[in-house]
């Protein structure tokens, strides 16, 4: 049975990058969407004072969580211009090639926390 994965991931906003990054993350939503048909959920919710950001992502399976981190490196370079991570969260079991990118990050001053036993859920995307 292939298992859902979520994976969260805390930023802070860079002074004075709040007007950029909404500007760029528009853009790379906008890519996602057309190009990543896996990512189910790409959420990106700002704190009250605009200070930080997360952002929700759900994938059906770790194969569609494979194709969305490609591109990353090149989407992050970009968003690091306004932003900066804080920490990553994943839920589920992702393919060896995320885990291991999550372990160099490990090495990092950036927090990385996996919980890998899927228990039970489901997804309701749409009502009705």
């Amino acid at each position: 049975m292939s298992e859902p994965i979520v994976f969260i991931s805390h930023h802070r906003v860079k002074e004075g990058k709040l007007d950029g990054f909404k500007q760029y993350s528009q853009q790379v939503m906008r890519g996602l969407e057309a190009d990543k048909p896996g990512t189910v959920v790409f959420l990106g919710y700002l704190n009250a004072d605009a200070t930080e950001v997360t952002f929700i992502h759900a994938f059906p399976d770790a194969d569609a969580m494979d194709l969305h981190m490609q591109g990353a490196a090149d989407r992050s370079r970009g968003a690091y211009e306004f932003i900066e991570p804080a920490s990553f969260e994943i839920y589920g079991r992702p393919n060896e090639g995320v885990l291991e990118m999550m372990k160099q990050i490990s090495g990092s001053e950036i927090a990385v926390t996996i919980q890998s036993q899927y228990i039970v859920g489901f997804t309701r995307l749409r009502s009705g």
